[in-house]
Formats: structure tokens, C-alpha cells, sequence
């Protein structure tokens, strides 16, 4: 039989005052309950890191939640939640109690896991309101649920740490639990598989993009960067995008937003909106990420990526090509691919004009 280790006033003392001493080096404070007695004075420890402002993110355990108050962030499953607040019986009163238990233990949000269910994220926003998101869970066969907690409060703790949007981060948890629960045993994730899932979530702005690039780089990928509208996919795009893969080990594909495009391209563009050129483009297989932008050339979204490979089309010369001065300076290379003539979006609408 496993017994509850217990905590001397001594050994509190010490924990306290080194905690005191560490804390503010920190961004984020990561707290896993067990339930195994490990944990002493967890309200005590959320105090001190407030002070510091330093986030709390918290997997709680037990049927009393209020030693967590203060909290950034709790993450309990549908049955722990349940036991904690006595039980419920619609969506409605689910809700109702999540909102009450915010505000009770002061938290800023409360994410309820509900294994096959996806997720339930209720957080504030500027006005204190509380709003609620709900995240499908990801089609992947479930294997083994071992660490899927873990995996979720570890991938939010990132991101808080990092200054990603709570609802992107919370989005990113459910990728990496996904990818998770589809393994045998107590498993991680790599990079190269949850970039399908980033490419599939148009919700997921250039920040976080980016810092899977970042990631990626790390991991000494080859990183080759594209742009374009990309209006009406047709087998030139396709050829000149398989053509730009091959040139690395990710193609990241900046695409003009609708703004943009209609400014660039006039009255009547885009043909197809943002959100369905982005599912298109995410469908290859050539391509790894789609990242959108507003302005009228990629050059900020080109120096945040700062790829190995620029690539563009063989109408430009490499003087034209907007970030090739920049990629050159960063020890890149710019290069041009042929264009399969006599395809173009713009002919395509002239012929079905025509028709």
C-alpha cells in the first residue's frame, strides 16, 4: 500500500524561502497534483509566484479545489470537475458552475478536458467577462491515454510562458494531446507531428507559426519560403509548389488575405476567400504551413521566418523578389522556378468569362 509522504515545518521552511528566492526567474509556474502528498502549501506557492507575476497553471486532483485560488489556469477532467463542484446535469449547468468556480477561486480560466469530447476552455477577457470555446477532439485513434494530461497543461504552460493567446495555446494542447493518446505508453510529440495539424487550423495566427518554424530550425530543417494569393488553385501552382519543396525540408507558403489580394488583384478578387485557399493550399502534401498576411508583400512575415530558401516564380528577376536582400544578409539563398505556361489564374477567369 503506497502512503502519503508527509512535510515537516522544516522542510516547508526551506522550500518556501528557495521558491521565494527562483520563482521570478521564471515565466511560468507549472503544478501537477497527483494526489500523492508531494504537494504542500500549494496556495501559499501561487501566492508568492501572483506576486511575481508569474502564471499558476495547475492539473488539479481531489474534491477541493480551493487550495488552487489564484490560479492562472486549472485543468481538470469532466470527472474530477465534476466531483469538485457536486456534479451536473446539461451542458448549461456545466457551464453555470464552471463560471461560479472562476469566480470563487479568483482563477483567470478554467479548462475542462473531456477525453472523446475534445475540450471546454471558459477564460476572461479584457471586460472580465467569461467566454466559452469548445475544441473537437482530434480525429486520431486513441491508444493509450497515459500523459495526456500532462501533455496539455505542459503545452499551455509553453505558451503562457511564451506570450501566445490562451485560446491558441489551449487549441495547441489539443493538437499535442491528440498526437499523444495515439502511442503506447507515456509518450512525447515531435514537431513533425502536430505542422500537419498547425497547417489544417487557419485559426493559428503568424506567432505561433513562427515559433514552430523557430522550433524546426533547431532541429537543423531546412526551412523554404513562398508567397503568392493563390486564388484559384490550378496544376501550375501545384508544379511550382512541389518544385519549392523540393528545395528544403518544410515549404512554408505566406498567402495574401482578402484585403490584401483585392488590392493587389482589383474588383471582383479573390475569386475563393481566405479560408478556402488555406484549406486548398493545406491539402498538399508539398506543403507544410500556411501562414496569411495583410500587407501587400511578405517582407515582415520573410524577417520573422528568415527561411534558408526564398523562392519565387521566373518572371521576377532576383532584385525583384521582395526579402531577397534580407534572406542573402542572413546566409539564404534566393532562387527562381519555371512557371507551367500558360496557366494563370487571371487566363482562368478570362476563359470562364468567355464561357
Amino acid at each position: 500500500m503506497t502512503e502519503r509522504i508527509k512535510f515537516s515545518n522544516k522542510d516547508w521552511i526551506k522550500t518556501k524561502e528557495n521558491f521565494k528566492k527562483e520563482i521570478a526567474k521564471y515565466s511560468s509556474l507549472v503544478i501537477s497534483d497527483y494526489g500523492k502528498g508531494t504537494l504542500f502549501n500549494v496556495q501559499e506557492l501561487i501566492s508568492l509566484s501572483n506576486k511575481k507575476k508569474v502564471p499558476g497553471i495547475v492539473d488539479p486532483k481531489g474534491d477541493d479545489f480551493s487550495k488552487y485560488k489564484g490560479a492562472f489556469i486549472i485543468t481538470p477532467n469532466l470527472q474530477e470537475f465534476s466531483k469538485a463542484v457536486g456534479g451536473f446535469n446539461s451542458e448549461a449547468e456545466l457551464e453555470k458552475k464552471s463560471k461560479l468556480l472562476i469566480k470563487k477561486l479568483s482563477l483567470s480560466a478554467l479548462l475542462i478536458t473531456r477525453g472523446p469530447e475534445g475540450m471546454t476552455l471558459f477564460s476572461k477577457n479584457k471586460n472580465q467577462n467569461i467566454l466559452k470555446s469548445h475544441y473537437p477532439a482530434q480525429t486520431i485513434d486513441v491508444f493509450d491515454v497515459s500523459g495526456a494530461g500532462d501533455t496539455v497543461i505542459a503545452t499551455i504552460a509553453s505558451g503562457v510562458a511564451s506570450k501566445i493567446d490562451l485560446n491558441q495555446s489551449v487549441e495547441l494542447s489539443n493538437i499535442t494531446a491528440g498526437v499523444v493518446v495515439s502511442k503506447l505508453g507515456t509518450s512525447s510529440f515531435s514537431l513533425d507531428e502536430i505542422i500537419p495539424f498547425l497547417t489544417e487550423s487557419s485559426t493559428l495566427d503568424a506567432n505561433v507559426s513562427v515559433k514552430a518554424i523557430q522550433r524546426a530550425k533547431k532541429e537543423r530543417k531546412k526551412i523554404v519560403f513562398t508567397n503568392g494569393c493563390f486564388d484559384i488553385l490550378h496544376a501550375g501552382h501545384v508544379s511550382y509548389l512541389k518544385e519549392a519543396r523540393s528545395k528544403g525540408d518544410l515549404l512554408i507558403v505566406g498567402i495574401n488575405d482578402d484585403k490584401s489580394v483585392s488590392r493587389l488583384k482589383g474588383k471582383g478578387r479573390p475569386v475563393n476567400n481566405l479560408e478556402n485557399r488555406i484549406e486548398v493550399l493545406s491539402s498538399l502534401q508539398c506543403v507544410d504551413m500556411v501562414i496569411p498576411f495583410s500587407k501587400d508583400t511578405p517582407l515582415d512575415l520573410i524577417k520573422e521566418v528568415v527561411p534558408d530558401v526564398l523562392v519565387k516564380g521566373e518572371d521576377y528577376k532576383i532584385n525583384q523578389i521582395v526579402g531577397s536582400d534580407f534572406v542573402k544578409k542572413t546566409g539564404g539563398k534566393v532562387e527562381r522556378i519555371k512557371f507551367v505556361k500558360g496557366l494563370s489564374t487571371s487566363n482562368l477567369i478570362k476563359k470562364l468569362k468567355k464561357n
